[in-house]
């Protein structure tokens, strides 16, 4: 079992056994985490849904990111990422929600360089938001490293829930 797919069975287990539903709203990983959570057998009784905003129309439309909000920040910020996880927690039947949004290359900016990477976590009460630069690693590795931290922190979370 790849690393990816032990932190998705743990992160399901741990919901599971405190009876919680998680939601994902990715735009760096194109439902890459969705994706892992779903691969583990028996994950529709924890897995809620998973929300796939690449451009800004659909972060606005599924996730209620205010345009304004994307304007003044970019879709790869802090602000964005705790909108995305907020939006996912309150448009879904989750008790835990983890955002991804970021650069997964090639390019990026000398602002915004290629494997910088926010991620949003929200659970009811509670939204924060973490930053990781993986550096440019290509994009299916900074995409990798994106789902196996997502995971990560999504646990952790889990671990100060109630």
């Amino acid at each position: 079992m790849s690393g990816s797919s032990q932190k998705a069975a743990a992160l399901l287990e741990a919901a599971r056994t405190r009876g919680l539903h998680i939601a994902t709203a990715e735009s760096c990983t194109g439902g890459l985490v969705s994706a892992a959570l779903t691969d583990i057998p028996g994950s529709s009784d924890v897995f809620d849904r998973g929300f796939v905003t690449y451009s800004y129309p659909s972060k606005t439309a599924l996730l209620g990111v205010s345009p304004e909000l994307l304007a003044a920040h970019g879709a790869v910020s802090e602000e964005v990422a705790r909108a995305m996880a907020a939006g996912a927690l309150a448009r879904s039947g989750a008790d835990l929600a983890i955002a991804t949004t970021g650069v997964a290359g090639p390019g990026g900016s000398e602002e915004k360089p290629e494997g910088l990477v926010w991620f949003g976590i929200a659970l009811k009460g509670e939204v924060r938001a973490e930053k990781r630069e993986f550096g440019p690693l290509g994009r299916a590795e900074v995409r990798a490293a994106t789902v196996e931290t997502a995971l990560e922190l999504a646990l952790q979370a889990l671990g100060r829930a109630p």
